[in-house]
């Protein structure tokens, strides 16, 4: 059976459906359709797919000449739609749907569970479906795996493929982009991890096969929890430094000319984005169920969940020095995104800066040229449509303290330190000066 679909691959006569056209799915959809592959992409969001057959990004580091090589240009290889009965069409399914945490921090796998029960009844055998959301170990095979088979009556092994391989996008990356970052790929048995190596290895440059769904999944989580861990130290580092009169930017830049045994890692107000504020609580929920304590996990959580009371204590206490309180003062939050240069606001240390000051009576307004206007979501439903404040008005409105959140190179710091007495710099981006004060 196995055959017949690398034969299709090969030939690329397989239609590839991508399930979640977000910052994972839409760039992995754009590989496949440019491999010369009929690419089909489903989203619950019908306006995403409307945007996408008119040839338009949602997405600003994805271009829309991208989606328009696909969609629009030449052959057209693609389509979207929010029918998941289309999912009959497909000879490999590649699931790349939020996993987000609850309000409890457990793990929150609806998003694929539902995603299960909408493919299931419209599967056939021969086909492969691959699972690229960020999970803790098990997730493929005790949770998606027995809703498949149970909607569809179909075996998983036997009568379709089943593989797990995590994401690794990073968005704005100018060095690595999704062909060119290896694959980890892990099959539910030797048949299925064949194909889905066939299936990878036609878009990116090497893939990496691991004995099991389970190892694959661990593999995704050891990364991000390196990431997390590292993070933490290096914001304990700053912490530690800033009260013995140390730049902790200057530490890490000289500490970086060392050729071997460091790899530098930066502080900021707070992780954000969709893997390393997460991930590690799927490994510490699962964890649990073993009876084994991931106390160092634990331990880098705290430091860096703690990360924007820091921020924030910092800017009471400038604004004390200057004679003012936190209440009433004007504060411009610079940077709404994750990270710089991005639009990506997912899981944003600004969000909790944001609320924190609210809460201590501050009158918060935020800009970001990336992030005009803030989306509605679960978490912060109570923001939803709030507008960046304009650049050239800045200097006009008087604020009391800036806070950069988020560094974009768009945005010049220094002149920004020209035009508000107060600014807090959480990034390390500011020159010496009299009014910044580094957090």
């Amino acid at each position: 059976m196995k055959q017949k679909i690398i034969e299709k691959i090969n030939d690329r006569s397989a239609v590839i459906g991508v399930v979640g056209l977000g910052y994972v799915g839409l760039p992995l959809m754009i590989e496949f359709g440019r491999a010369g592959f009929s690419v089909l992409g489903f989203d619950v969001d019908s306006s995403k797919i409307d945007r996408l057959k008119s040839g338009e990004s949602y997405i600003r580091h994805i271009s829309a000449d991208a989606v328009a090589s696909i969609f629009v240009d030449a052959e057209k290889k693609a389509d979207a739609t929010v029918d998941f009965a289309r999912i009959a069409e497909c000879d490999a399914i590649l699931i790349c749907v939020p996993t987000p945490l609850t309000k409890h921090r457990d793990p929150d796998l609806s998003y694929i569970e539902s995603t299960a029960r909408a493919m299931a009844p419209a599967m056939r055998a021969e086909q492969l479906v691959a699972l690229e959301s960020t999970t803790y170990p098990g997730t493929t095979e005790d949770v998606m795996v027995p809703i498949l088979e149970e909607g569809s009556g179909l075996k998983a092994g036997k009568d379709f493929f089943v593989a797990y391989s995590p994401e690794r996008e990073d968005p704005n990356n100018n060095d690595y982009g999704t062909s060119t970052i290896p694959k980890v790929v892990g099959g539910l048995n030797d048949d299925s991890l064949k194909v889905a190596q066939a299936l990878y290895n036609t878009v990116i440059c090497k893939t990496v096969p691991v004995s099991s769904c389970r190892a694959a999944e661990a593999t995704k989580l050891m990364e991000n929890i390196f990431r997390s861990v590292n993070i933490a130290l290096v914001n304990e580092l700053k912490v530690v430094f800033n009260e013995m009169d140390i730049d902790i930017w200057e530490v890490v830049k000289a500490a970086s000319t060392k050729p071997f045994g460091f790899m530098p890692f930066y502080p900021g107000p707070g992780l954000g984005g969709h893997c390393i504020p997460i991930d590690p609580f799927y490994l510490t929920w699962k964890a649990r169920e073993y009876g084994v304590a991931t106390r160092f996990i634990e331990l880098a959580g705290e430091v860096n969940t703690a990360m924007p009371d820091y921020v924030v204590q910092r800017t009471i206490l400038a604004l004390n020095d200057q004679g003012k309180a936190v209440k009433n003062s004007k504060i411009l939050l610079i940077g709404l995104a994750y990270k710089k240069n991005v639009d990506d606001d997912r899981e944003s240390p600004t969000y909790i800066l944001w609320k924190d000051l609210i809460s201590k009576g501050a009158n918060v307004s935020y800009y970001d040229p990336y992030c005009p206007v803030i989306k509605p979501s679960r978490e912060h439903s109570d923001l939803a449509g709030a507008e960046s404040v304009e650049w050239d008005s800045i200097a006009a409105v008087k604020y009391d303290v800036a806070i950069i959140s988020t560094a974009h190179d768009s945005v010049d710091h220094d002149k920004l330190a020209g035009l508000i007495p107060l600014v807090i710099d959480t990034r390390g981006v500011c020159g010496a000066a009299d009014n910044v004060v580094k957090a």
